[in-house]
């Protein structure tokens, strides 16, 4: 009640000029100064006897000028008093303290009669009373512009815990009631007001508190611990947020106070590996290198990770204009003030004359092909384009390089070219055939290609769209409850891709380490607990607008064309180490250049007369174990011995 009524008067006060503001706190310091002396001198005296002493107000009035100074001097008039804080009472005390100090020495040369006690009692009572009005100020204001704000719990207590709340306690946003931390020593006290407790203790805190949202301050925390950390907290109730990576904190591009969804790598708990620069800059550092499909997902991460390497030129060959707009502005901002050319260069790999003039007018030295169709369903409808782009385009692509004497050539493939139940991974594993026959066939160019999973955040991830169904309520689609998937960052990605490219002799298919393959389903899961959702999976034939015994539904809507349960990245179960952990080698069998030849004459006749059902028929001719998925039971994939799939599917 008496904040409603005193709420216009403070607005009132805000919207003063901020030099009006300013004349206010010295006018209130002024008034607050006296008043100390005339008190201190009443308790000195033990009545009011001294008030009228000329000496009193003598020494108040030679006191009073230098006391502002020092104050003004102290940054008293800059601060903002919603946001005052500790470093506000230290200068007040600061101030205080001269202030005594000065009452003391100026009594002391103008002989007046003042007892040495009031300059102590004095000090005490200044800064009482100045820094207490200011923190009631402070207070009044605050809660007279108070919102409801939610009730959060901080885990972790150490430096970025701290800080985060010292960022939340000034916003309006959320009102932390608790810290949580592993730490032992810590639990059992408290910072800021607010006491440390156990990880066990977090069921009880959450119903104590009413708190919807747990915030993650951990961001030096390797990912295997943070998994750890949100596989313990994914069963409750509550939506999960994190502050940003260290690196992200260290380099200035976030603060503490940044909160973030939690990144799905994390839930994967795999470190990245660091990457070897010498293996890196080998293939790049001073030269001229070009990336095909420089719009896309890899293609885009590969160039901004070259650019780091310090190429001579960088030419960016794409389809899409606008994509190709997009990374070329955002490279040559990342290149400011260094002398890299960045070349954008709108063609199609299957432009044999565009492709070899790009090639030939710059000197091309490496090459990293990522130009391709990569959405399963997508290729699977459109077969024809499925097959020029990125079959016949790899053909084009791989003879202009060879013919303007590309020292290395390097496709990226997919683990979908494994035993390919689909149009786009059986285009794939042509497009690596086509690679090893070269290099089988010269030596001018060094041919490899390199064989990973899918990864986070691109184009068509699963993850994204999971993001997005929850946003908008549900409900969540997954294909199959088995499906599973190998799963990797981009920038990992793209980083073994370019240290894979230096391990190469030539004819190589190098596979990556994606680690354990991850059942979509169990993401689902997690995304919708991160969110603070209880998701409830429904039976199939269920009615969509069904009653829910939770918060959100997940529904399967059956494997789409040309998908799979499982994917594999090797033919066979054989792979050779490299130098780099995280880098191996598959041991496939290949074509001979004449063999394949005679099977892409047959293939570009059919694409000559759109002859889908021929394509595909050729393509289950052309040694790369490909079998439509329609053809293929969903029992097979369920298991994960290739070599008992492989001698079914011959069986068959």
């Amino acid at each position: 009640m008496v904040l409603s009524a005193l709420s216009p008067a403070i607005k009132r006060l805000l919207s003063l000029p901020r030099g009006s503001k300013r004349c206010l706190q010295v006018i209130a310091d002024i008034t607050l100064l006296g008043l100390s002396l005339c008190v201190a001198m009443m308790l000195r005296l033990g009545n009011l006897s001294a008030v009228p002493w000329p000496d009193v107000w003598l020494i108040l009035a030679v006191m009073l000028p230098p006391t502002l100074g020092l104050f003004v001097h102290l940054g008293f008039y800059r601060a903002i008093l919603r946001y005052a804080d500790s470093a506000v009472l230290q200068a007040i005390l600061i101030g205080c303290l001269a202030s005594g100090l000065l009452m003391l020495i100026g009594a002391q040369l103008l002989g007046l009669a003042l007892p040495r006690s009031v300059p102590v009692i004095y000090t005490l009572l200044a800064f009482y009373l100045l820094a207490g009005g200011r923190m009631a100020m402070r207070s009044v204001f605050l809660l007279s512009q108070a919102q409801p704000r939610a009730p959060v719990i901080i885990y972790g207590a150490g430096s970025s815990g701290r800080q985060l709340l010292a960022s939340l306690q000034h916003g309006p946003a959320f009102a932390p009631r608790a810290f949580v931390d592993d730490a032992p020593d810590l639990q059992g006290s408290e910072i800021g007001g607010l006491r440390v407790h156990a990880p066990k203790d977090l069921p009880r805190l959450i119903d104590k508190t009413q708190a919807k949202t747990v915030l993650l301050a951990m961001p030096s925390l390797h990912r295997a611990a943070r998994k750890a950390v949100l596989d313990a907290l994914a069963p409750l109730p509550v939506r999960l947020q994190t502050v940003p990576a260290m690196s992200d904190l260290v380099s200035g591009k976030a603060k503490v106070s940044d909160l973030r969804e939690i990144a799905i790598e994390d839930l994967l708990g795999r470190d990245p590996v660091t990457p070897r620069a010498d293996l890196i800059q080998q293939m790049i550092e001073a030269k001229v290198v070009m990336v095909t499909g420089a719009g896309g997902s890899i293609g885009s991460e590969l160039c901004r990770q070259i650019l780091l390497a310090r190429p001579k030129t960088l030419i960016l060959f794409e389809m899409s204009e606008f994509q190709l707009y997009q990374i070329h502005a955002e490279l040559l901002a990342a290149a400011k003030g260094q002398t890299i050319q960045i070349v954008p260069v709108l063609g199609s790999v299957c432009d044999f004359q565009r492709v070899r003039s790009v090639l030939a007018g710059w000197g091309v030295q490496t090459l990293y092909h990522a130009a391709a169709y990569k959405h399963v369903p997508m290729v699977e409808q459109n077969v024809l384009e499925g097959i020029r782009n990125n079959l016949f385009g790899t053909v084009t692509l791989s003879e202009a390089a060879v013919l303007e004497r590309v020292e290395a050539f390097i496709l990226i493939s997919t683990d979908k070219a494994v035993r390919p139940t689909n149009v786009m991974g059986a285009s794939k594993r042509m497009a690596e055939l086509v690679c090893q026959a070269w290099a089988a066939r010269q030596t001018r160019t060094r041919f490899s290609m390199v064989r990973f999973g899918n990864v986070l955040g691109s184009s068509g991830s699963v993850i994204p769209l999971f993001r997005r169904q929850i946003a908008e309520g549900g409900p969540i689609t997954v294909t199959h409850p088995q499906i599973t998937r190998y799963f990797m960052t981009i920038p990992e990605a793209a980083q073994l891709v370019l240290q894979a490219g230096a391990l190469s002799q030539g004819g190589e298919v190098f596979v990556l380490d994606m680690g354990q393959p991850v059942k979509i389903l169990d993401l689902a899961l997690r995304i919708a607990w991160l969110s603070g959702l209880k998701p409830v999976i429904q039976n199939e034939g269920a009615a969509v607008d069904a009653p829910l015994d939770g918060d959100i539904a997940i529904y399967f809507t059956g494997l789409r064309p040309g998908e799979k349960l499982y994917e594999e990245l090797l033919l066979c179960n054989r792979a050779t180490p490299t130098e780099h952990p995280q880098i191996s080698k598959a041991q496939e069998a290949l074509l001979s250049w004449e063999d394949l030849n005679v099977r892409l004459q047959a293939l570009a006749e059919a694409c000559a007369d759109q002859d889908v059902p021929k394509i595909k028929h050729l393509l289950t001719l052309g040694q790369i174990d490909y079998h439509a998925a329609s053809e293929v039971s969903d029992l097979v994939w369920l298991q994960k011995d290739s070599d008992a799939v492989s001698a079914k599917l011959a069986a068959e």
